[in-house]
């Protein structure tokens, strides 16, 4: 059998767990590829979802056969058995120590984003992963979270190696992988897409999971944050139809309309991470895609502003139709090619935008609207993306309304490298926060350039 993607695999493998709904149950991805599997059966057994923050301490001549591992909090595992089969020495231990204990901490500090780990002692702990080949990452997370005081570890996956699973048997309570081939080359092989998982999905399912209801109560309730309406919707554009997602908090403050970079939509990881920030901030968020099904694969279409920004204007006035959204001030946030639609839109007459954030965008793409823009505007570029960053200081020499330029050192285009994103997210809040207002009138002030 193969899965369809990780998402078919994590649901497959929640059916297999179903006895454990209800129960004292945690459910841990490992990131990053086991994330998404571990939604699905976080959100199927109405479980809390974290990730396990493991490094493997791989043998240094062959570094896929782990001799120990480091996790959260100062966890320690060593395999002493490995390390005398192997010859390593005390100084090369020490040093691979030192090394994965260094990643580890700038891998959970760009996960966690300040959310706190869920405490493991005494419940039952399912470890989830997207397959397991040799095993060694899975066997170093179930040792970690022993070490944490879980009561119960059940190692869960939808696919893996005969020798991987026989093994991993005895270092977890209990072992469910849904298939088990004789010709086990690589997880991969197991499924139609196998695409990378980046920091920004992850994020985001974290993000999702943490608002999910468990045991029949709220966890909005529970965390502080708004109720949310979060409903799928489309809208005709002409003769096409544009999918999206409106997601509103109770007594939202406004709502912001996202528009995308080329080859992107509403399932954007870095997108939907922003959205859930500025919804936990009280904002709603429109998250759509601006080509139809057909388009999305013409290049011309891709990169053709005034066709984006005019889907982007046809989804503001059906949004403002919505009586969820009556009378709420509205905003964009584009990234990329989204970002130079977001200001052609905001510059036509009687637009009506209220403020507007380009995350790595491409002001170029709208040179000749930018005099227009009357909207308060943050433009936010990566340290590291100079060319993009050159453009965006050029944008502001054109610019005429109240703009910022926010730097963000050491993040480049997409803003993968830990906490990058956040950043992004906290500097859209803020500027929403201050200058999403109705009826606000036109400012000519200009702000300077910052790095944060």
């Amino acid at each position: 059998m193969a899965f369809r993607d990780r998402t078919e695999a994590g649901r497959a493998l929640a059916a297999s767990l179903e006895h454990l709904r209800g129960t004292d149950t945690v459910v841990l991805g490992l990131p990053r590829g086991g994330v998404p599997v571990a939604y699905e059966v976080a959100t199927a057994l109405r479980a809390p979802l974290d990730v396990v923050g493991v490094r493997k301490l791989g043998v240094p001549f062959q570094p896929e056969l782990a001799m120990g591992a480091v996790g959260e909090g100062g966890v320690f595992v060593r395999d002493d058995e490995v390390v005398r089969l192997c010859g390593v020495g005390e100084r090369e231990f020490a040093e691979a120590r030192r090394r994965e204990s260094a990643s580890l901490d700038r891998q959970v500090r760009g996960l966690r984003a300040a959310r706190p780990r869920v405490p493991l002692t005494g419940r039952t702990v399912v470890v989830v992963d997207d397959g397991v080949a040799t095993g060694s990452t899975a066997r170093a997370a179930c040792r970690v979270v022993r070490a944490h005081g879980a009561r119960r570890v059940v190692l869960a996956v939808p696919v893996g190696s005969p020798v991987a699973v026989r093994d991993l048997r005895r270092e977890a309570d209990r072992v469910v992988c849904l298939e088990i081939p004789q010709w086990f080359r690589a997880v991969g092989q197991w499924y139609d897409r196998f695409t990378q998982v980046g920091d920004a999905e992850v994020l985001d399912l974290l993000a999702r999971a943490g608002r999910a209801p468990r045991g029949g109560g709220a966890a909005d309730a529970e965390s502080g944050v708004p109720p949310l309406r979060d409903v799928a919707v489309e809208f005709l554009v002409g003769m096409v139809p544009l999918s999206g997602q409106l997601t509103v908090p109770e007594r939202a403050a406004g709502v912001v309309v996202f528009a995308h970079g080329s080859g992107s939509g509403r399932h954007s990881p870095r997108n939907r991470f922003v959205g859930r920030a500025l919804n936990e901030a009280g904002f709603g968020t429109l998250l759509f895609d601006l080509l139809g099904h057909r388009e999305e694969h013409d290049r011309r279409a891709v990169f053709d502003v005034a066709l984006l920004a005019e889907r982007l204007r046809s989804a503001t006035a059906w949004l403002r139709d919505q009586p969820v959204c009556a009378g709420l001030p509205v905003g964009y946030f584009g990234a990329s090619t989204g970002a130079a639609a977001a200001l052609w839109a905001a510059a036509e007459p009687g637009a009506g935008v209220s403020a507007i954030v380009s995350r790595g965008g491409r002001p170029d793409l709208a040179a000749a609207r930018l005099p227009s823009v009357e909207a308060p505007t943050l433009l936010i570029a990566g340290g590291l993306d100079p060319a993009v960053l050159d453009l965006n200081r050029r944008a502001r020499a054109a610019l005429r309304c109240e703009n910022r330029l926010a730097v963000v050192p050491g993040a480049t285009h997409l803003f993968e490298e830990a906490g990058a994103l956040g950043r992004v997210a906290r500097l859209a809040a803020d500027w929403y926060a201050t200058r999403l207002l109705p009826a606000a009138p036109p400012r000519a002030s200009r702000l300077r350039e910052t790095r944060t």
